[in-house]
């Protein structure tokens, strides 16, 4: 090929990309398309045509390349440049006004700017954006993560650059318009638009498939299929909300984020609006409860976050989840329907949970045909009988649940009084109610329901996170008496695997491989998968910074537990019990000889600040809350959110609020950041 006609097609093929990339933004960005579909099909056509005759220039962030290539085997786990958490949830206005108050009393601001953002319903999504190795200041979509645990996603790229929302290139210019460096992430929901997911299940129905229950199951299905050809058929969508440089929020707040993201060719969400106070907030919220219905889209709430950046630095984090964003749920959405029967599920604790089957209802694009009944007061509390009328919520628009029974001329009453059995429906074993407690429990402590619980727990995503190993392997493992405790999980072969139905030599591999990279994870998964009652995530995290071994943690007496954060009497009681039963103390035996970690980093806090009791307020110069909190705590402090005459330091930063004013009617000892620092460091 001639120079001139080289640089001619080269010319040319990057005119169509130009040109392409600005209609679809048009289109699936704006809404507000230019060109017909019969004209965007023809440019398409034409830079097909002039990539297939030169593969040599075609590039991954070309339009044609959203979609292509043969299906994967497998998604690679990432981790996440800083971690992905879930929100709290407020479900009625107190309980959004005790959030208010709490940022108000951390920050001991008087006044706090909000954002009020649209919470759609969908799966979240971590897009990485890098320097374009054609163009080094413009910037090319590098991968896409899921969510996963959290701390670590699944790669999908090639699912998400199907995704016509998402930019695969960024030029310079528009980096540049946008006050963006070329090497930045985005975080936002990819979601299934309403008409996407009925014109899915309508195809569906004409094939005689089974239809999805709701876009939210369809949209994250369709990104973790191996196939990008079918996750582009589903039509899904993206809105950004988030926007981050070297793993943390950079610009100084997060309503200039989204304008930045909108600047720099993302979709962002139009509903969204500034709040001057928790009354604004409130308004915005019921302003969109009666129309969400109205939405092209599913919305299950409102996200509100504190707008500046470096206030929600220094409210951090729980741990699970931001202190400076909340998630505001709207009502759950009811149902009328019959329960047809009442039967008996068991926990991995042992615990009977009755459970109402029901004719199928349509709750909120979901088919709804089981409730909890939570336990036998609250049957008796509703009254419930088998065969009554009732109606049933999706609680925060998930668990179902019966609220009330109907008792009129066009729902009659059920005639079938329901009991809760005296032996365990999975084993046969006694079934016992411990006088003060609502649940009756099952004591046989080989009971296959509870072995089939405490497995799934173990496994599950957020504790060892072993993937593949949900409930249909789990089940064959318990039948065929493969898995007799969790420890034996690690003894499992492929042969054993090959062994069960529909399980080939790469699902076995995958299997074993998910099993192998669980015994890396840190103690304090390992704590949380041991299955002691009343030990969560955060509970477990405390334990192991406390003891820094599970060793040390077997050893220690229930007042040495009730040291540690959050451990009271109750949990310091069921913890060290649990460790006096021989057969857990054999099951932490054949779990270290399994290989998982059994130490962690111990927090050694020094004595200089023993017995003195902090309050901070304002914001530092230099340091966060929560590095200031540290800081103090590691040096034996303690650190408490309101000023009492017990204080012995106030540290005043800049807005100090009312905290300081306090300090000084108390007469307490009010210092700054450097004298704090001193006495931090003796």
């Amino acid at each position: 090929m001639a120079t001139a006609a080289a640089k001619d097609i080269t010319r040319r093929i990057g005119e169509l990309r130009d040109q392409i990339r600005y209609h679809e933004h048009r289109y699936y960005v704006l809404d507000n398309p230019e060109l017909s579909d019969a004209d965007f099909d023809c440019l398409m056509q034409e830079l097909n045509k002039l990539e297939a005759e030169h593969p040599e220039l075609i590039t991954p962030d070309s339009p044609t390349q959203r979609v292509g290539g043969k299906p994967r085997e497998g998604f690679v786990k990432v981790p996440h440049s800083t971690p992905m958490l879930s929100l709290d949830n407020a479900y009625n206005e107190q309980e959004l006004r005790d959030w208010e108050r709490r940022v108000h009393e951390l920050s001991g601001r008087k006044t706090v700017d909000y954002v009020c953002e649209l919470k759609l319903d969908g799966l979240s999504m971590a897009l990485r954006y890098a320097p374009d190795p054609h163009d080094g200041g413009s910037s090319r979509l590098a991968q896409a993560l899921t969510r996963g645990d959290g701390s670590i996603g699944e790669e999908v790229t090639a699912n998400v650059k199907t995704i016509r929302s998402v930019p695969l290139f960024i030029p310079a210019a528009t980096l540049k318009k946008a006050g963006l460096a070329a090497e930045f992430e985005v975080r936002g929901e990819v979601i299934m638009p309403t008409k996407s997911f009925e014109r899915m299940n309508e195809e569906r129905e004409r094939q005689g498939l089974a239809k999805f229950a709701n876009p939210r199951n369809a949209g994250a299905g369709a990104v973790r299929v191996l196939d990008p050809n079918i996750t582009a058929q589903r039509r899904l969508d993206f809105y950004a909300y988030f926007l981050l440089t070297d793993g943390r929020a950079f610009l100084p707040r997060q309503s200039e984020a989204l304008e930045a993201l909108q600047a720099a060719g993302f979709k962002v969400n139009p509903n969204w609006r500034p709040a001057q106070n928790g009354e604004e907030v409130w308004k915005f919220i019921n302003s969109w409860e009666p129309k969400r219905d109205t939405l092209p889209y599913e919305i299950d709430g409102v996200v509100v976050k504190v707008d500046e950046t470096r206030l929600q630095r220094e409210l951090g984090y729980t741990g699970k989840a931001p202190r400076w964003a909340i998630a505001y749920k709207y009502a759950a959405r009811s149902g009328i329907t019959k329960i047809e029967d009442i039967r008996v599920q068991v926990g991995r604790t042992g615990k009977l949970t009755p459970v109402a089957w029901l004719q199928p209802v349509a709750i909120g694009g979901t088919t709804v045909t089981r409730a909890t009944l939570h336990n036998a007061d609250e049957i008796e509390r509703l009254g419930v009988k088998i065969g009554d009328w009732v109606e049933v919520e999706r609680g925060g628009d998930v668990i179902p649940k019966v609220t009330r029974v109907l008792d009129d001329q066009q729902h009659p009453r059920g005639d079938r009084q329901f009991h809760m059995p005296e032996r365990c429906p999975e084993c046969g074993g006694h079934v016992v109610r411990v006088e003060g407690e609502a649940d009756h429990r099952c004591v046989n402590a080989n009971c296959p329901a509870k072995l089939r619980e405490t497995i799934l727990h173990f496994a599950s995503r957020g504790v060892m996170n072993i993937e593949g190993m949900g409930d249909a392997l789990v089940n064959q493992l318990v039948e065929r008496g493969l898995v007799k405790s969790v420890a034996d999980i690690y003894q499992i072969t492929k042969q054993d695997l090959l062994g069960l139905e529909r399980m080939g030599d790469k699902s076995a591999q995958n299997v074993l491989d998910e099993i192998a990279n669980s015994r890396k994870l840190p103690l304090e998964r390992v704590i949380y998968g041991l299955g002691i009652r009343f030990v969560g995530e955060r509970t477990a995290e405390f334990l192991a910074q406390h003891f820094g071994s599970l060793d040390a943690m077997m050893q220690a007496s229930v007042e040495e537990l009730q040291e540690v954060n959050e451990v009271g009497p109750r949990v310091g009681q069921s913890i060290y019990e649990f460790f006096q039963e021989p057969k857990n103390r054999e099951l932490v035996k054949r779990l270290r000889e399994s290989g998982l970690t059994f130490t962690g980093k111990k927090r050694e806090k020094g004595t200089k600040l023993a017995g003195k009791t902090f309050v901070l307020t304002g914001s530092l110069a230099n340091h966060s809350r929560d590095e200031a909190k540290k800081m103090i705590e590691d040096a034996g402090g303690k650190v408490t959110s309101s000023v009492s005459k017990k204080t012995d330091y106030v540290v005043a930063g800049v807005e100090p609020g009312s905290k300081l004013d306090k300090a000084r009617d108390l007469g307490v000892n009010v210092i700054g950041e450097d004298e704090m620092l001193r006495l931090v460091r003796g």
